[in-house]
């Protein structure tokens, strides 16, 4: 007994002669790492000074944007060329530089891409910045853990444009939170950053504790309590480090009422932060005649979105084959039309998987794929179509939904997120659209409206069409424009 209370204190007085040491090793540590990190910040800056000076001893003001995949033909994209527009507009002494992974085109090719498919001219060219690490943020190169591997390798793929190019205005416009501190601290920059869709919200934590199966959540971790609370600690750190990292940002912009809510409760940074709802080509979709439809053999039901597995095209897929398997009697064909962009390969085998998908549902013949379509084929498309479709669950806005409103298709969008909140809503008291939550009610949706009186969706059309001004792009410049100010100060 008296041994064991000896050993006790012997093991006491070794820990308490090892603290001090400890304590000053850690603080050397620290320091040491302060002093490199200052040093790598005073490195950047002498080396931006070196780089941006120009013949005439005068500089323009470098304003960056972060956006991998720049190429593409989503809604984050118009965002993207909208805003440099509209800084071009705004401020003649500006640059404006996009970090883009898109090595397989060159800069002409991607500004041209921007105008066939958004209708967007730019008025000054623009720098872009090749980056050769992009494969770090691709999802598949993470099987496990995907939201940090992305959100680590994105520090990579931002400490390499960093190298090549130091801003004085940093923007993220596609979602990368974790290089924001990395362009503040060490590359000296005010920083902002557009959020379309928090990289966790709080609806993925519900998700995960109430054990539901998503396209994120796994069937195998759905069944299983452990592996269920192993990710929930998993997804609460994230959040943590999420909430970090965003709240860094000098100004933040959000493109709804549904990301508000969740970029509010995460990164709680209220004072910098605003709604601005991004640009929808409202005018030329509204330039679209509206008449009263005639008797016609065939009506189209379109969808207008990246072909991502967030978008949920199988519930599309499904609920229309139930439309066509449900109707009794000689009634016109219906076609579903799926509009999207390809980005990857990956992409590109989503699509693959559809078309089987309509293999096995057997409706082949009644679904077509129009894949990275240009912009006039894109606007014939809505303009010929009955009904626009818009299937993902907590969508963070809905560019395509807007345009589909715009362009006088009668729309059904899912019942959650930016449509719910933000946009399929009364307009003046009148119903501007329907919304949807799973197979049976957007199959029984779709039949009501096909039910409708030419008429009637008429009038439904032109109270969406009214209500759609508030996402034009004088808009989205004018609260862009008050948004990003600070940063320019």
């Amino acid at each position: 007994m008296v041994a064991g209370g000896l050993c006790l204190c012997g093991l006491l007085r070794l820990l308490c002669s090892l603290l001090l040491p400890a304590l000053f090793l850690s603080g050397i540590l620290c320091i040491c790492l302060v002093v490199l990190l200052w040093g790598i910040r005073l490195w950047i800056q002498r080396k931006k000074q070196l780089s941006s000076a120009g013949g005439d001893g005068k500089r323009p003001l470098l304003v960056a944007f972060f956006h991998p995949y720049c190429n593409a033909g989503g809604g984050g994209e118009r965002v993207l060329w909208c805003a440099i527009r509209t800084l071009q507009k705004k401020y003649r002494n500006v640059t404006c530089v996009v970090y883009t992974g898109d090595r397989d085109a060159t800069g002409e090719e991607i500004v041209e891409g921007a105008f066939r498919r958004f209708n967007i001219k730019l008025i000054h060219p623009v720098k872009f910045v090749f980056l050769e690490k992009r494969f770090l943020v691709e999802a598949s190169l993470y099987p496990h853990f995907t939201l940090l591997g992305q959100s680590l390798g994105s520090v990579f793929l931002g400490w390499e444009a960093l190298l090549k190019c130091v801003p004085d205005i940093y923007i993220d416009s596609m979602g990368y939170a974790f290089t924001i501190p990395l362009f503040k601290y060490l590359g000296g920059c005010r920083v902002g950053c557009y959020v379309h869709y928090p990289t966790i919200s709080t609806d993925m934590l519900s998700v995960v504790r109430n054990q539901d199966t998503r396209f994120n959540n796994a069937a195998f971790i759905t069944s299983s309590p452990l592996f269920s609370k192993f990710k929930l600690v998993y997804y609460y750190f994230f959040a943590f480090m999420y909430g970090l990292v965003g709240s860094c940002s000098d100004v933040v912009m959000v493109n709804s009422s549904w990301t508000l809510n969740h970029i509010l409760s995460l990164w709680r940074a209220g004072a910098c932060t605003s709604v601005v709802y991004p640009p929808c080509d409202v005018q030329t979709f509204l330039d679209i005649p509206l008449e009263v439809e005639k008797s016609t053999s065939e009506y189209s039901i379109v969808s207008v979105s990246q072909f991502r597995p967030e978008k949920d095209h199988p519930l599309q897929i499904r609920a229309f084959a139930k439309l066509l398997k449900e109707r009794v009697g000689p009634q016109p064909s219906l076609k579903l039309i799926l509009i999207g962009g390809c980005r990857n390969q990956q992409d590109e085998e989503r699509v693959n998987n559809l078309k089987r998908l309509c293999e096995e549902l057997g409706v082949s013949d009644d679904v077509v794929f129009r894949i990275n379509i240009p912009f006039e084929e894109l606007k014939r498309h809505l303009a010929e179509a009955t009904i626009g479709l818009h299937t993902m669950w907590n969508e963070h806005f809905g560019i395509g939904v807007v345009e589909c409103m715009a362009a006088g298709t009668v729309i059904l969008a899912h019942n959650s997120g930016g449509p719910k909140l933000d946009i399929v809503v009364p307009h003046e008291g009148h119903v501007t659209g329907f919304l949807a939550e799973d197979e049976d009610s957007y199959a029984e949706t779709m039949a009501y409206i096909f039910s409708l009186s030419p008429e009637k969706r008429v009038e439904i059309r032109e109270n969406a069409r009214r209500s759609v001004h508030r996402f034009s792009d004088q808009h989205f410049e004018d609260t862009f424009l008050l948004s990003v100010e600070p940063l320019f100060k």
